[in-house]
């Protein structure tokens, strides 16, 4: 039997023949996890559930007990969160315990379209309820103007957007000269997949972003990946997951691919910096004392170079011959280098609450993009390390700090070396296994296979 336990149907959980009926019940999980954001049994935020995985404790036998026996399921996307109520409707009648109960994907295909043109429809009727302002009414229209303003939202992705395209305007075949670096035939040659996971855990609000650019400018030996975990506000971090990739890109021509990576993290920093006064002095920024700011790591692979940048506490590790081999250094107030540059850059550092931590907005980390009432003591400069890839390295995991906080680096390679070889599956195994231990964090992890790999394999 192979499948993720939490999204098994009962009668597959008691070894019974698979039908389409399994599916429909593994859909209705799927789909209300998608409206909550949260991963099936690890939801604490509902205090009136006292069933769920971290707070039973259940073993995955006592959770497949309570799933086939006492009809345990996630808890229900509430109407708070916009569903309609049809749609609730639809997924508890999915993943009924009975599967004659359960409605065929002829039947749910008919019932979202129903949805769907039910919500067009309310959404028509309340455009005609709004009627436009007289035009003679100067006072009411200079109050809407003003409300519009203030409430006016900046994309920050779309900006990063803007500033990638730029940036990487005639730059595809910039890269390409990294290719032509001394580089040995006969050298070990990796065969990468890739996949990633992210959820905002037990935090209300998602923060993180993340990137997965293989092929990079339609090479077949380039390969970047990039995490960001923002602070303050999700700003910094939906900016630079869309910026760097085009700072990267137009270095490509100017420098070697590891200058590169740290010009692009200079260079991100700066344009959102920039970005964000820009706004301020518009007024388009109402809040003066906002300075959003991001963790990043960054890594990218040409040919059988690795070369990963990190700012933060955002961590990378290699799984070579068995054992995790870190690529990177948490970069935190607690770390007593970190802590001496700091000071010696002008920035404070004080012991506040259990930690050391820098400035007024009390900052554990050390480098970060953004952060502009830190700079230049909270560099965006990063770390840089190269590594030579070898037939010893099996994979390569990337994960914000909501992962590494309670799963340690050997458990990182373990609980991939026990689940089935596909790597966006591995990516969720490591984040509802952080869940599970209590992250109170965003959780975003990133896992890359540097070597041919077959989900029949077995895995103990």
């Amino acid at each position: 039997m192979v499948g993720t336990l939490i999204y098994m149907a009962p009668e597959i959980l008691k070894k019974e023949i698979h039908t389409e009926k399994s599916d429909v019940y593994s859909f209705g999980i799927s789909i209300n996890e998608l409206l909550t954001g949260v991963i099936p049994y690890t939801d604490l935020r509902a205090e009136a559930q006292a069933h769920t995985v971290l707070e039973m404790n259940y073993t995955e036998q006592q959770l497949t007990a309570a799933v086939v026996s006492d009809r345990l399921r996630p808890v229900l996307a509430g109407p708070e969160l916009g569903a309609p109520s049809s749609l609730l409707s639809l997924i508890q009648r999915c993943w009924d315990a009975n599967p004659q109960n359960r409605p065929s994907f002829d039947d749910i295909v008919g019932e979202l379209d129903s949805i769907l043109e039910h919500r067009k429809t309310v959404k028509e009727e309340e455009m005609t309820l709004i009627e436009p302002p007289s035009s003679n009414d100067d006072q009411l229209m200079d109050v809407t103007n003003k409300l519009r303003t203030y409430q006016e939202s900046i994309n920050w992705s779309t900006q990063g957007e803007h500033f990638s395209g730029r940036a990487s305007l005639a730059a595809d075949s910039s890269v390409r000269i990294w290719l032509d670096f001394p580089y040995d035939p006969l050298a070990y040659h990796p065969v990468l997949s890739w996949g990633s996971f992210a959820t905002c855990g037990r935090r209300e609000t998602m923060e993180d972003t993340h990137f997965l650019m293989p092929n990079m400018c339609n090479e077949k030996d380039i390969h970047v990946f990039g995490i960001f975990d923002g602070h303050r506000g999700a700003a910094a971090a939906e900016f630079s997951a869309r910026a760097l990739p085009g700072f990267l890109q137009s270095s490509g021509s100017t420098s070697s691919p590891s200058n590169a990576l740290l010009e692009a993290f200079v260079k991100t920093d700066a344009a959102f910096r920039n970005e964000l006064d820009s706004y301020r002095k518009s007024k388009r920024v109402i809040q003066k004392d906002w300075h959003p700011g991001c963790t990043a790591v960054a890594a990218l692979i040409v040919r059988n170079k690795l070369f990963v940048a990190n700012a933060g506490d955002c961590r990378t590790i290699l799984c070579r011959a068995g054992h995790p081999f870190v690529l990177t250094k948490d970069h935190v107030a607690s770390c007593l280098e970190e802590r001496e540059r700091v000071v010696s850059a002008g920035g404070q550092v004080k012991w506040q609450v259990d930690t050391w931590r820098v400035g007024t907005a009390a900052l554990q980390v050390t480098r970060s993009i953004g952060d502009d009432d830190l700079k230049p003591a909270v560099t965006a400069e990063p770390e840089m390390t190269e590594t030579d890839l070898s037939g010893e390295d099996e994979f390569l995991v990337m994960a914000s700090d909501g992962l590494w906080d309670v799963v340690s680096n050997t458990d990182v390679v373990n609980i991939i070396r026990d689940t089935v070889k596909e790597p966006g599956m591995c990516a969720k195994r490591l984040a509802t296994e952080a869940a599970e231990r209590g992250s109170k964090d965003n959780i975003t992890v990133i896992v890359v296979f540097l070597r041919p790999v077959s989900t029949a394999e077995r895995i103990y």
